[in-house]
């Protein structure tokens, strides 16, 4: 399964999530220009369990360069698909958990997560030679606070069957709970020292950012954090809406609603809507012209029901404005 993107829009701009993304390519970048000294790199600045418990490895290491470790790991990646995999799984979650968390408790929040994972992951491979990089135990933990807080979202997901692309829209709280039955499942049958991947880390992540949550949402937003809040409104709603409409079962017009923003209801506004009527998916342009007042009704032709061969009902659509 491989998730396009969600269907819950934050209502404000993920600064610190995507400073996060461009740090982690950033560090990919220097990897890549490093190849020559990439193995002594990653040893250093990953995470290796026999570091700390096997003297004769130790005594080599600086308390400095044993510290950052615990830090460093989870801007480290192992190659092309191991950043591009992670990245696009904390671009596709990591907004909505900032923008409910507030901008600097959600940065305090994700380092707290990967440094949990990698604690999981060295309580798990106490002696292990094998550096593990990557940023996916503190993305475990962003999912695992987007599980609790928006289990009714739901995620576009990609399933390929015999070559075939098939797109359907899974529950968040299904989608996730089967991620993390993988990891579990992984974990428990598989050898972490052949499969190169840190299982225990993301089940450590998963599980620490559930808690992390709920210790996160008793501490109050301070002045900052408003202030950040209100700077990095969202101006506009997505540009991309799916809208699931309704009618009555004897007439052929269906009715929804679109959402805009003020800014977007004075000034005027393009919007590409898929509309979901039963099993059926259309992708439509709609123009929201200037001065449009909440509750107006926008009617879009023919693209309602069929009435007969040559004929649709209309849809209308509200419009709803955000504040």
């Amino acid at each position: 399964m491989i998730p396009i993107r969600d269907t819950t829009p934050s209502k404000t701009y993920p600064v610190v999530n995507t400073a996060l993304l461009i740090i982690c390519v950033a560090v990919y970048l220097c990897e890549l220009a490093n190849f020559q000294t990439l193995d002594r790199l990653i040893f250093l600045y990953g995470l290796v369990p026999a570091r700390f418990t096997v003297p004769d490895i130790s005594v080599h290491f600086s308390f400095f360069q044993q510290a950052i470790s615990f830090f460093s790991f989870m801007f480290l990646h192992g190659g092309f698909w191991h950043i591009l995999g992670n990245m696009w799984f904390l671009y596709i979650f990591g907004d909505n958990v900032e923008d409910r968390l507030g901008h600097i408790r959600y940065l305090v929040f994700y380092v707290l997560c990967g440094w949990v994972s990698g604690l999981t992951h060295f309580a798990f491979n106490w002696y292990s030679q094998m550096p593990t990089i990557g940023a996916s135990g503190a993305i475990a933990g962003v999912m695992g606070a987007y599980f609790i807080l928006y289990p009714r979202s739901r995620v576009l997901t990609l399933i390929p069957i015999l070559f075939i692309p098939y797109f359907i829209e899974i529950p968040a709280a299904f989608f996730l709970g089967i991620w993390f039955l993988f990891q579990f499942l992984s974990a428990a049958f598989t050898d972490a020292h052949t499969s190169g991947i840190a299982w225990w880390a993301h089940i450590g992540g998963f599980v620490f950012g559930i808690v992390f949550l709920k210790l996160f949402e008793k501490i109050p937003e301070f002045g900052l954090t408003r202030a950040l809040r209100n700077t990095t409104k969202r101006k506009k709603t997505p540009r991309l809406q799916v809208l699931k409409l309704s009618g009555v079962a004897d007439e052929y017009d269906l009715y929804g609603g679109l959402a805009v923003t003020s800014r977007e209801a004075a000034m005027g506004t393009r919007k590409l809507i898929n509309i979901q009527s039963g099993s059926q998916k259309r992708l439509f342009s709609v123009t929201v012209p200037p001065g449009v007042k909440e509750g107006t009704t926008l009617r879009l032709g023919g693209l309602g029901k069929k009435s007969d061969e040559k004929h649709r009902g209309d849809v209308y659509l509200k419009v709803r404005i955000r504040h």
